[in-house]
């Protein structure tokens, strides 16, 4: 299963953007011998738009032209499930062994998302009930799918 990653926003050039792709690497390294691929990494400019329901409506076009046919939708958003790492780690392993050949996992503006991708998606999740900035997002979702593919695989990188 091919995991991507869709941002509303750029990360630029710095210690945040190395930290992330650092991550993205091992996933990257890692993930193929337990049948987890990395995938389209889609960045996106925030919309221009004067209201935030506009801009959430132009964003979520964006995603939808970047999201495979079929593809299986994780939102990230404040008012999601909850997981710990096992139980991340689970529901990519979980999506993996029914079949699913795409996965796309998104991050959506500062406006948060549009209504209609709620819809759409396939799950929900939170990384918890502060708010983070983009950037950080990015690099705990990065880490997060590494320590993913360590724990499906059985590696000690994982220890609780």
């Amino acid at each position: 299963m091919r995991v991507g990653l869709f941002a509303v926003g750029r990360l630029k050039a710095g210690p945040e953007k190395d930290l992330a792709a650092r991550y993205i690497d091992r996933f990257a390294k890692a993930g193929p011998a337990i049948g987890l691929e990395l995938g389209k990494m889609t960045e996106v400019g925030e919309s221009r738009a004067g209201n935030a329901d506009t801009r959430k409506r132009e964003e979520a076009v964006m995603l939808e032209k970047a999201l495979p046919d079929s593809a299986v939708l994780i939102l990230l958003d404040e008012r999601g499930k909850s997981l710990d790492s096992p139980g991340f780690a689970n529901l990519l392993g979980g999506f993996r062994d029914a079949g699913k050949r795409e996965l796309m996992i998104a991050i959506g503006g500062a406006d948060g998302l549009d209504p209609a991708l709620y819809d759409r998606a396939d799950a929900t999740l939170c990384l918890g009930k502060m708010t983070w900035p983009h950037q950080l997002v990015r690099i705990l979702l990065a880490e997060q799918l590494y320590r993913a593919v360590t724990i499906l695989s059985g590696h000690p990188y994982h220890r609780s």
